[in-house]
């Protein structure tokens, strides 16, 4: 029997260009499809070159691969479903479709009985008016928001007028800001029937992009039970397959859940090097319909995120820590606040460990 497949990644990005790491190190092949020829992916794997919304180029893909997976969740859910019955696509689009609109997202997080932020849904202008200042809110857009973009922070009049502006041309959400202690997010892959979790990962976010994993998570074993008892309660209701990121936030006793990431994410990337199959191995083998291992750490370690205004001191840095492990990308331009790489490090004292772009432009 034949255990080699060929795997096809919508996307291929550095998330597509790990995944298709972890597929190769197991003999299988990878095809992406990225509208980029030059992707990171295109390093490690043959690419067809289309928009992520090409059905001719997506069928094109299915029909030439064994199992489909994609690496972001800025695919066209359609266009998915238009060639899903060419190719074994276990991941399905009913989670993509959660995570792609937080309407849904909120609304589905709800279903499974974990905890929230108080939130309403914004139709437009009207639904901000006698706004009380007295809570501090963020009104987010319903699609198409990331890394901090299609938000807006309600402080005071003017930025009250910016976000009526923005309810009037799309679906948004409002939501209460929480005066939360940390940031947590908990990685989980499943692959279709069992799941396994990585530990709770402690992040912490420069302008609204990550700079910095801590992992394990600063908090009390009860804590980190409740994030692993959600992460897993929500994995569940979806039969996961793959990988999935859950993100919270730390609220005295209470875990929040913020949003979700239907995909190996940023925060485990530590993962590759710091536990004994990484975020991405455990992808692969879940969207295959494999066991799944328990996942170890092998000692506490922290990742730090290298932006397109980092890359040459995150080159220092590695030179001055030569047990520090570098990760770059690819990518051909270093643009400001872009994501280019990571380093990870084992380490038991994380705030010795310093950020990148500390002291600089951020």
């Amino acid at each position: 029997m034949n255990s080699t497949k060929t795997i096809g990644i919508i996307g291929g990005g550095q998330l597509g260009q790990m995944m298709a790491i972890a597929a190769i190190y197991r003999g299988h092949k990878v095809i992406t499809l990225d509208p980029a020829a030059n992707c990171p992916a295109a390093r490690v794997s043959e690419v067809i070159v289309a928009p992520y919304d090409d059905v001719a180029a997506l069928r094109q893909l299915a029909e030439r691969c064994d199992v489909l997976t994609y690496e972001f969740e800025n695919v066209d859910a359609d266009s998915l479903d238009a060639v899903a019955d060419l190719s074994d696509f276990p991941q399905g689009t009913r989670l993509l479709r959660i995570s792609q609109n937080r309407v849904h997202e909120k609304e589905f997080l709800s279903s499974t009985g974990v905890n929230l932020a108080p939130y309403r849904v914004i139709r437009s202008s009207s639904d901000l008016g006698n706004y009380d200042f007295s809570v501090k809110r963020v009104l987010k857009t319903a699609t198409g928001g990331y890394d901090g973009h299609g938000q807006v922070v309600i402080r005071d009049e003017e930025s009250l007028a910016t976000a009526r502006d923005l309810a009037d041309k799309t679906l948004c959400v409002l939501e209460d800001f929480v005066p939360f202690t940390m940031e947590i997010s908990v990685i989980v892959s499943g692959n279709g029937t069992d799941l396994t979790l990585f530990p709770v990962q402690e992040n912490i976010h420069r302008n609204n992009i990550l700079s910095k994993t801590i992992v394990p998570a600063r908090i009390s074993q009860d804590l980190a039970d409740k994030a692993l008892q959600m992460a897993r309660k929500i994995a569940t209701e979806v039969q996961l397959s793959g990988t999935l990121c859950i993100e919270m936030f730390v609220a005295g006793s209470q875990i929040l859940v913020n949003e979700i990431a239907p995909r190996p994410h940023n925060s485990g990337h530590y993962s590759i090097e710091a536990c004994d199959f990484s975020q991405f191995d455990t992808h692969i083998l879940g969207i295959l319909g494999q066991p799944l291992p328990d996942i170890k750490l092998h000692a506490p370690a922290v990742m730090l995120n290298i932006l397109g205004q980092h890359v040459e001191q995150a080159v220092q840095y590695v030179a001055d820590h030569p047990s520090a492990h570098l990760h770059l990308y690819g990518k051909e331009e270093a643009k400001h606040n872009r994501k280019m790489g990571h380093v990870t490090l084992f380490s038991d004292e994380p705030d010795s460990v310093v950020e990148l772009g500390k002291g600089i432009d951020f």
